[in-house]
């Protein structure tokens, strides 16, 4: 009897021992290294809706950790102090580890779930092509797991979000990823922002739409006509983004008659974007829902990188996306001469 009631002890010991181990429930839990970084933090978010809003991991002496509740698989995006952004995909239940160096964030690792470490092995494979072949890498992948929701990150990082993105590969990848996962809703989404996206390309007219701005002021998009037309995305935490919206600021004062501003804030928490608006002087239409990239908007036009930009000019035709930072001023004022 003795032997029985201390066998039970040490049972219940171990299953209480092993439970502690990892995330409780619905948690993931995410820890990490990285080297040539002391302290900072790093902002997170998630594409897919696994939650609202960005969150914030705090980093010391090159160690972080972050715990998250989710309800189901969920892409997260870190974002860090360089402005880069990884994908990783939390899971309830399940832990995943970082390790790396902060100088070299294309070659860290991710481990502790199968779909983590398959992006990681396939960016170490990506790492060795050129430019003209990662997008073929890419696709085979997509092709060889169409249901995996590494695909669906890969669709729309290299295909939908890219700088030169490719909307016709991307629409046959989609079809054939629906076609293997016909009630995945996210990707019937995606395909209909794909749609989107071929309305606005380069030498087409912009699409109307009506927006209203954060303080419930109402903005058409005939108000371009006759005008240079600027739509374009920022955050408060992605520098580029809001160095951009400085210059629009410095072109609009330079052409207040000539020059139409939609700029659409992708914070989630309204409080960052207010203090951002405030400081910056930004008074033309600021959209701001906290809807992150489920903005209608930024779906209708298929604004899906922090900064995105769309040049329209006086005829209405889109004449730009996304033109480089450093011109970004030459590039608008050629068409307002």
């Amino acid at each position: 009897m003795r032997r029985l009631v201390v066998n039970c002890w040490l049972f219940a010991v171990g299953c209480l021992l092993l439970s502690s181990c990892g995330p409780e429930g619905n948690k993931f839990r995410l820890s990490g290294r990285l080297r040539n970084i002391n302290q900072g933090e790093f902002l997170v978010y998630s594409p897919d809706g696994g939650f609202v809003g960005v969150d914030t991991i705090k980093v010391q002496s090159g160690r972080f950790s972050y715990e998250r509740e989710v309800r189901n698989m969920v892409t997260l995006m870190i974002v860090f102090p360089n402005f880069s952004e990884q994908a990783v995909f939390a899971e309830p239940g399940e832990e995943v580890e970082i390790k790396g160096d902060a100088t070299h964030l294309k070659e860290m690792t991710i481990k502790g779930t199968d779909e983590n470490e398959e992006l990681t092995k396939l960016r170490a494979r990506v790492n060795k092509l050129t430019p003209p072949e990662i997008p073929g890498a890419i696709a085979e992948f997509i092709q060889e797991d169409p249901t995996s929701i590494v695909s669906m990150y890969l669709l729309d990082k290299y295909f939908v979000s890219a700088k030169e993105p490719d909307y016709s590969e991307g629409q046959r990848l989609a079809d054939l990823m629906l076609k293997a996962d016909p009630d995945n809703g996210r990707l019937r989404k995606l395909k209909t922002q794909l749609e989107g996206l071929k309305s606005s390309r380069l030498q087409v007219s912009l699409p109307s739409f009506t927006v209203t701005d954060y303080k419930g002021r109402k903005y058409n998009s005939s108000e371009m006509k006759g005008k240079v037309g600027v739509i374009s995305t920022w955050a408060s935490w992605n520098y580029p983004s809001t160095d951009i919206q400085r210059k629009l600021r410095k072109l609009q004062r330079k052409y207040p008659n000539n020059l139409s501003l939609v700029s659409i804030c992708l914070d989630g928490a309204k409080k960052e974007f207010q203090q951002r608006v405030d400081r910056d002087t930004l008074d033309w239409t600021v959209v701001w829902d906290g809807k992150l990239f489920q903005t209608p908007l930024v779906q209708q036009l298929g604004l899906f990188v922090v900064p995105s930009v769309i040049v329209v000019n006086k005829q209405g035709k889109i004449v730009a996306r996304d033109p480089e930072q450093k011109d970004i001023e030459q590039e608008i004022e050629k068409y307002l001469k």
